[in-house]
């Protein structure tokens, strides 16, 4: 492996941005800290701009990830391992890391434009199930995540892009009010279709529909909202034995996706 700069100073610039970066009380999110090494490969394959990628000086950084930020022209240095535990007191230390620029938000029209199923999260506060949740609707094939009442200023939250293993940049995830999102399914004459307990169709149903659909969760205390659910073209249900009450909405999630994956891989090839 290569030689790489070592920061031996607590009063390296770099170790000030990272501080900053961290503090939960940022009014403004223009960098984020991106952790570990899947996140980060991932995130570099998307394209995302980072600033620089270091790696605790116990922990040398993988070649694999190396010859990538090389390619990339990411700037990489070591970090002396005391720096990192002072930067990650009282929480888990990240052996590997870097800073990134936070993409444009998403809007509808990167969501529209690709032609695959659209997930709706209506009140679903969890940021580890939006966070499978993502990564289960890019496998899929979905086209993206609308996120309603999510609590989420940002997609580029620490915990979120933790929960997804980092895809939460690779697939458009637009935060918006109701009434916006139901404008762009109307705009799009999409079929808004409810998953509920008691749905008029079982979730097999969906394979048979060849419209590009918006498929909407609730929480699992509340449920999807009346304003989506008085819209809605029709509800869905998953069948479950009696004595299961729900299922987690990351599962439901994949089941309806699972059951359109014919007609959102036709559209995605």
């Amino acid at each position: 492996m290569t030689e790489l700069d070592t920061i031996v100073n607590i009063s390296d610039p770099a170790v000030q941005r990272i501080i900053d970066v961290t503090r939960s009380s940022r009014s403004s999110i223009k960098t984020v800290l991106i952790e570990d090494v899947e996140p980060l490969t991932q995130c570099i394959r998307v394209g995302v701009d980072f600033v620089e990628i270091y790696s605790s000086s116990e922990s040398p950084i993988s070649d694999e990830l190396l010859a990538l930020c090389r390619s990339r022209d990411i700037p990489v240095r070591l970090m002396d391992s005391s720096i990192v535990n002072q930067l990650f007191k009282g929480e888990r230390k990240a052996k590997t890391f870097g800073i990134a620029r936070v993409p444009r938000p998403a809007k509808f029209g990167d969501i529209a434009d690709g032609g695959g199923d659209v997930v709706i999260l209506d009140g679903v506060k969890i940021v580890g199930n939006i966070g499978a949740i993502v990564r289960t609707s890019l496998a899929l094939g979905a086209s993206g995540i609308i996120l309603v009442d999510s609590d989420l200023t940002s997609i580029a939250d620490r915990r979120l892009l933790r929960a997804s293993r980092g895809y939460v940049f690779s697939l458009p995830i637009v935060l918006s009010s109701r009434e916006n999102a139901m404008a762009f399914i109307r705009d799009r004459g999409m079929p808004l279709m409810v998953l509920e307990a008691d749905g008029e169709l079982e979730v097999k149903d969906l394979g048979d529909n060849d419209d590009q659909l918006a498929l909407l969760f609730g929480s699992e205390k509340g449920g999807p909202s009346d304003l989506f659910r008085e819209a809605s073209s029709t509800s869905v249900s998953i069948p479950m034995i009696s004595s299961t009450e729900s299922l987690n909405v990351s599962v439901s999630v994949g089941i309806a996706l699972h059951a359109r994956i014919r007609r959102n891989f036709a559209v995605k090839r």
